[in-house]
């Protein structure tokens, strides 16, 4: 590197070097760079980490989006000035700034952002290009007067990139991919990535917007936003995933009844026919930790009530359930019908999401509908309180917040609508986190620290501090969706959210007698079972109508009610398939001291349960790209079967000869980088235990 003066850093001073129109300053320990209308500063932000922010014409803003307060250690920063060249250093990355003249009146400061210790750069800003006057940082202007900031980096030949949340595609290595910044449902947008070159990029803004990892650069794009943001950290795979958990918030303690089995389906209706099912359970000797109410048990969307027609004791139901050492969920949406008992109070709190024109609807299913504003700390009190009363104080565990993107209209119109804190297009990413915000903080206020799980469909950068279990909402039973829901946990847990979830079987449809579908939920059931929490789910058919007196709004509509999917528990499909999931849900049982200690890996410094075979093996090339298999915690490998009909699958073992692998079905060893063939009867998932870390499990599968 090159040898510059060092500037002693002073907090509260401000140092300036000018020469020759060259400005860098140093403000507190940040390094300061303007010109051409634009305000750069450069920080550290924790361990081994720097944030950076551009803006046109204005100092940057202190958004606190994801990030929190990340302290770094004034050891290991140092900020060095030399004429049209400054670097920051802190710990493991150091910024190199350097201004160049693009023409008479326009100056460019360039970042290369250089791991300290070997020198090498781990990403460049792109060049301008020559004559084509390209800007690595573009404030591109809107119509609106907005603008929409877009940086572009220069590519890294045989580079891996891995996070980014939830794509429902069957991809490992996202280097070559275009992704929307943008929730839909089934779809979880993580602006947070890991690359195989030892650093972890942070887009720190909630737009909706894209990214693209392509072979001749890479480009973050939001679609309208105040500035740019971004934060990057360098490290080992499992360094990166504790300094973005120090900097974005830890995931809670996972409380002891997350580690087994939960039972949910589309849907239970009625009080005594849950209470059944849960004593079936019982009756059986089928471990089980939770069960779940979903949609529709209240009268109206909004009301945040049980229907007393269908649910007439909430608290005995509660009570009964604990006797027999059964947690309870509900299911919460944030949609407020029109004709709610809430909808008048939330309209004039100004309490609900509106659009920018026309009629005020969010969603029109199966009514016309808004969406409660989870961007406003008034309207997150008041849904609260509702939910406190309705449901806490009467005996209720846990909550499920469902449509959690929102699903605005079904069509995703995100320029549409405006929250308190902005429009949907400009921030609306941010918006689960803050609804799992809504019920942390609810709960912690009735002290329930280390006893919180919010079961949700989105996320955000940050979700992983509010307790958030993200599942990979509404996917098609289909093997080739079960394929794509092992990349979807392996990027979640890279993407810094170590709590992921599926509905087992997927969600739609599954009939209990299509043999095609039995052998599909089989193999779904095996994955779960080495999943961060293994939960039963699913809208099975055939479908039946409810009976009871309809549902009448305010204005003496009646109302029919929803519909219930058929049976979905381990015994509805047969004595094989009973048979089955019992076995996996014995082991998951006898997995507990393993899975504790995963979760507390995942709290304490914030690694992934569910990893890709990259992350514990970067030096195996051949692991980069392996999309079928996956590590469970540092010591089981995990390769599904994801095709129908097939009883034996290859497995590719990473690592070397000092690596054994432990066939957990069959007891034989294989050295690893080597690929096997092993058996896979319908009831067995491949299992191999790293080193002789088998847990207890050899011989149980």
């Amino acid at each position: 590197m090159v040898t510059m003066k060092c500037v002693r850093l002073v907090r509260s001073n401000i140092m300036t070097r000018e020469n020759t129109g060259v400005t860098f300053t140093i403000d507190d320990d940040a390094l300061n760079w303007t010109g051409d209308g634009e305000y750069l500063r450069i920080e550290p932000w924790g361990t081994n980490s720097v944030r950076v922010r551009s803006r046109l014409m204005q100092p940057v803003i202190d958004a606190d989006w994801a990030l929190l307060e990340a302290k770094a250690d004034p050891q290991e920063v140092k900020i060095a000035i030399d004429g049209n060249r400054a670097e920051l250093t802190n710990g493991l990355i150091t910024v190199r700034a350097e201004q160049y003249e693009q023409s008479a009146d326009v100056s460019i400061c360039r970042l290369t952002f250089l791991n300290t210790e070997t020198g090498e750069s781990l990403l460049r800003e792109c060049t301008d290009g020559g004559a084509l006057r390209l800007r690595a940082r573009a404030h591109n202007p809107r119509m609106d007067g907005a603008e929409s900031p877009t940086v572009m980096f220069e590519a890294n030949a045989g580079e891996h990139i891995y996070g980014m949340g939830e794509y429902q595609q069957p991809v490992m290595d996202l280097k070559g991919c275009t992704l929307e910044l943008a929730h839909r449902n089934s779809q979880v947008s993580i602006p947070f990535m890991i690359s195989s070159k030892g650093y972890g990029f942070l887009w720190h803004n909630p737009a909706v917007g894209s990214v693209t990892f392509g072979n001749n650069r890479t480009e973050w794009k939001a679609g309208v936003a105040d500035q740019i943001d971004y934060w990057i950290t360098v490290g080992t795979n499992a360094q990166i995933e504790n300094q973005y958990a120090d900097a974005t918030g830890h995931a809670p303690v996972m409380p002891e009844w997350g580690l087994g089995f939960w039972q949910c389906k589309l849907r239970y209706w009625n009080q005594e026919e849950l209470l059944n099912v849960a004593r079936t359970f019982r009756k059986k000797r089928i471990p089980i930790d939770l069960i779940v109410i979903d949609f529709f048990h209240w009268p109206l969307m909004g009301d945040f009530r049980f229907d007393e027609e269908f649910w007439p004791d909430p608290k005995a139901m509660a009570d009964e359930l604990h006797e027999m050492g059964i947690r309870l969920m509900v299911s919460i949406w944030p949609q407020i019908d029109l004709q709610s008992e809430n909808y008048d109070e939330m309209r004039h709190h100004n309490y609900l999401a509106k659009t920018r024109q026309g009629k005020d609807v969010g969603m029109w299913w199966p009514r016309d509908n808004q969406f409660f504003d989870a961007t406003n700390p008034a309207a997150r009190d008041f849904v609260w309180e509702l939910c406190r009363k309705n449901y806490t104080d009467l005996g209720v565990d846990a909550f499920w917040l469902d449509e959690a993107e929102p699903e605005w209209g079904g069509d995703y119109d995100y320029a549409h609508y405006l929250y308190h804190i902005g429009p949907v297009g400009k921030v609306g990413n941010v918006y689960p986190q803050l609804y799992n915000k809504t019920f942390y903080d609810g709960q912690r206020s009735i002290g329930r620290e280390g006893d919180i799980v919010n079961l949700t469909r989105a996320g955000w950068a940050g979700s992983q501090r509010y307790g958030s279990l993200i599942w990979s909402g509404d996917v098609h039973s289909t093997f080739e969706d079960l394929k794509a829901q092992i990349t979807c946990a392996i990027h979640m847990g890279a993407a810094g959210i170590p709590w992921f979830t599926t509905d087992m079987g997927g969600f739609n449809y599954g009939g209990l007698d299509d043999e095609e579908f039995k052998e599909l939920y089989a193999r779904w059931c095996e994955f779960s079972c080495f999943s961060p929490v293994m939960r039963n789910h699913g809208n099975r058919v055939p479908y039946t109508k409810i009976e009871g007196k309809p549902t009448v709004d305010r204005i003496g509509n009646p109302i029919d009610h929803i519909t219930t999917g058929a049976d979905n528990e381990p015994w509805s499909y047969g004595e094989d398939i009973e048979r089955l999931m019992v076995k996996y849900i014995n082991l998951r049982e006898a997995m507990r001291p393993y899975t504790r200690q995963l979760f507390a890996a995942a709290h304490e410094s914030g690694q992934p349960l569910v990893r890709g075979l990259f992350f514990d093996f970067p030096g195996d090339d051949e692991a980069a790209n392996i999309a079928d298999e996956y590590l469970f915690g540092p010591d089981l490998l995990i390769a599904p079967v994801t095709e129908s009909g097939v009883r034996s699958r290859e497995v590719y073992l990473p690592g070397g000869p000092e690596t054994t692998w432990t066939n957990l079905h069959d007891g034989n060893s294989h050295e690893g980088g080597q690929t096997v063939t092993v058996e896979a009867p319908l009831d067995v998932i491949p299992v191999f235990a790293r080193n002789g870390a088998d847990h207890g499990l050899n011989g149980m599968i």
